[in-house]
């Protein structure tokens, strides 16, 4: 499957993300990969092949998971003490919804 570098920019450009032709031409490369790979796993026959099952489907409901402990708080002021901008007890982050 190609994947063409319009469609890559697009792609960055819902993740907010500015790439360099040098990137969008090696992102295009690696996600051609990527999905020529998917189209192979997609021809194998999985017709015969039995559900796997999940760590705890034989246990009960609690079967390998340690007790759930309550433990020292982080605290406000130490969360935010290598925060690189904070404000009001809260992280300040620049706004990614618009451009």
């Amino acid at each position: 499957m190609k994947i063409s570098e319009d469609e890559v920019r697009y792609v960055a450009a819902l993740a907010n993300l500015q790439l360099s032709d040098d990137e969008v031409r090696r992102m295009n490369r690696d996600l051609d990969e990527v999905l020529t790979h998917i189209e192979a796993l997609n021809e194998l026959d999985t017709s015969n092949v039995e559900p796997m099952a999940q760590v705890l489907y034989t246990a009960d409901e609690t079967g390998t998971l340690r007790d759930d402990v309550p433990g020292a708080t982080l605290g406000t002021a130490t969360a935010l003490a290598n925060a690189p901008a904070a404000g009001n007890g809260y992280f300040k982050v620049p706004k990614v919804i618009e451009r």
